[in-house]
C-alpha cells in the first residue's frame, strides 16, 4: 500500500499549543468487522492489535487522578476489545462521560449479544458512522449489506431510548465518498433527519461531518488515483484561521493500543508520538498529571489542514 506519511511531515501549518485536557481518546485496537474505504486506521477483520487489561487500568488511573470529563473510545471496532465492557463500567463509576464510536453493524456480530442494552444501561453516548442516508453511497464505502444492518441497528437503539431520551444521545457521522470537503453540517443534518425519518421512522440527535484525512487507506487511494496533490491543494486553499482556536488536539489526548501518547488520532496513525525530555515516546504510565501538557506545542503536519479547511472538522463534527 502506498504511504502518504513522507509527504505530510514537512509543513507550513501554523504553530499551535495545548490547552486544558478534557478528553482522553483511546484506540482500543485495530480489529474491526468492516474494512471501510475511508478508514484512516486500516482497521479490519484480520488485525490483531488490542489494548491489554494492564494498559486499560492505566487509563482508568489517569481518569481517576485528573479532572478529565470525557473518555472517547475508538478503534477499529472498540467493542471487539475483550475488556471493553470492563473499561466502560469502571469509567462510568468514576462519573466520566463515555463515548463509543460505533459502526452500528457490530451490534449484530456473534459474541455481541446484549451490547446495545449494555450501552444504554451505562448511559454511553453513541457516535455512529453512517456516511450517507442513501444505500448506494454507504455500501460504496463500507461494503454490501452494511446499510440495511446500520438502519436496523439505529432502530434497535431507538427502541432503547437512544436518540429519543436526552440522557441517551445518538449522533451520526458523515464522511464524503471522495476527495471533496463535506457540505455544510446543519444543512446535511436536516436532510438526514428528513430522509431517515420518512423512510424508516428512525431518529438521532446530531450529525457530525468529518473531512476524510489523506492518510493510511484513504491516502493510498488518493495516491493510486492521482488525486493526492489536488486534494491537498483543496484543503490548503480552504484553510480557515478561525478554526485554529477550536481544533480538537488543543483539549484532547490520543492513546494508542499500546498506551503511547499522541496529540490526536491522526498523528497516531502517522506515527508522530509525543516525545519526552528524554527523547523517548511518552507512555500513559508515566504521565503523572494531565496539567503538565498545558502550553506544550502540538506536533503538526500537512494533514492538519484537513481539520481546518472550510467549516472545520473534528471528532465532534464541524468546528
Amino acid at each position: 500500500m502506498m504511504d502518504t506519511r513522507p509527504l505530510l511531515l514537512e509543513t507550513n501549518f501554523p504553530v499551535i499549543e495545548r490547552g486544558q485536557l478534557n478528553t482522553l481518546q483511546i484506540n482500543l485496537g485495530y480489529l474491526c468487522n468492516l474494512s471501510c474505504v475511508h478508514c484512516h486506521v486500516n482497521a479490519g477483520p484480520t488485525r490483531t492489535e488490542l489494548m491489554s487489561r494492564e494498559t486499560i487500568d492505566q487509563v482508568l488511573a489517569l481518569l481517576r487522578d485528573n479532572d478529565i470529563q470525557t473518555l472517547d473510545l475508538t478503534g477499529g471496532a472498540p467493542e471487539l476489545n475483550p475488556h471493553f465492557r470492563y473499561l466502560v463500567t469502571a469509567a462510568r463509576a468514576l462519573g466520566v462521560q463515555v463515548i463509543d464510536r460505533c459502526n452500528l453493524t457490530i451490534l449484530f456480530e456473534p459474541g455481541q449479544e446484549g451490547l446495545a442494552k449494555f450501552l444504554a444501561k451505562q448511559g454511553v453516548e453513541i457516535v455512529a458512522s453512517l456516511p450517507c442516508y442513501l444505500e448506494e453511497n454507504v455500501e460504496e464505502q463500507r461494503g454490501k449489506g452494511v446499510y440495511n444492518d446500520s438502519i436496523r441497528a439505529i432502530a434497535l437503539l431507538n427502541s432503547l431510548g437512544y436518540g429519543v431520551k436526552p440522557e441517551l444521545p445518538l449522533n451520526l457521522v458523515y464522511n464524503p465518498t471522495g476527495a471533496v470537503l463535506p457540505p455544510p453540517q446543519s444543512t446535511l443534518e436536516a436532510d438526514y433527519k428528513r430522509e431517515l425519518g420518512a423512510r424508516y421512522d428512525i431518529h438521532f440527535n446530531q450529525l457530525f461531518t468529518i473531512t476524510n484525512m489523506p492518510i493510511k487507506r484513504f491516502g493510498a487511494v488518493l495516491l493510486a488515483q492521482g488525486q493526492y496533490n489536488d486534494y491537498m491543494d483543496l484543503l490548503q486553499d480552504n484553510f480557515s484561521e478561525q478554526n485554529l482556536a477550536t481544533v480538537m488536539c488543543k483539549n484532547l489526548l490520543s492513546v494508542d493500543w499500546q498506551g503511547f501518547l499522541y496529540d490526536c488520532d491522526f498523528n497516531q496513525m502517522l506515527d508522530m508520538p509525543l516525545i519526552g525530555s528524554d527523547r523517548l515516546r511518552r507512555h500513559i504510565s508515566n504521565l503523572l498529571e494531565a496539567s503538565e501538557l498545558i502550553d506544550a506545542p502540538i506536533l503538526t503536519g500537512d494533514h492538519c489542514y484537513g481539520c481546518t479547511a472550510g467549516q472545520g472538522s473534528s471528532c465532534g463534527g464541524a468546528l
